[in-house]
């Protein structure tokens, strides 16, 4: 059993750790059986999960801000400031890409600081984004188009609208 809300999932190695939205938690299960080994606090409305190798970073929709968790253990090893309702992480280039839905920014952070980098304009109410190859493709919802970025400089290499022309 995980806490309340399930939001989001993520792989880490040997586990599966679930981002508990309404409950400020994420638990990590391990993946052979779904035996609990942990329940973590996070801050408020955890929407989205990412595995670095290393770490977890969590998301946190209601506060504005992802934590950086050990995989390991489970400790917090720091909360970081990004945009408005983080809804969704990435890991790509080295970096942590999180997409801010009511700011309709990307925030790009470094893995080892968690300091934001640089943080680039997308579409209105971002909310997912995955990385392939050199670029972070990021689904604006409200937009009704996603936005490529380069992973290595940020910048808009385009907008596809995902209606048939």
């Amino acid at each position: 059993a995980v806490s309340d809300g399930p939001a989001a999932l993520v792989p880490a190695a040997t586990n599966i750790w679930v981002a508990n939205q309404n409950s400020k938690t994420v638990t990590k299960l391990r993946a052979s059986d779904g035996l609990t080994l942990g329940t973590y606090a996070v801050d408020k409305g955890p929407a989205g999960l990412a595995f670095d190798g290393t770490n977890i970073w969590v998301a946190n929709s209601k506060s504005n801000n992802v934590t950086k968790l050990r995989a390991s253990d489970g400790l917090t090893l720091g909360t970081y400031n990004v945009g408005v309702n983080p809804l969704a992480v990435v890991i790509g280039g080295g970096f942590l890409w999180v997409v801010n839905q009511f700011s309709h920014t990307v925030s790009k952070l470094n893995l080892s600081t968690g300091a934001t980098v640089a943080t680039y304009a997308v579409g209105d109410a971002p909310a997912r984004a995955i990385v392939v190859g050199t670029n972070v493709w990021v689904a604006n919802f409200g937009s009704k188009y996603v936005t490529r970025l380069s992973i290595t400089t940020g910048s808009k290499l385009g907008e596809h609208t995902t209606t048939l022309q």
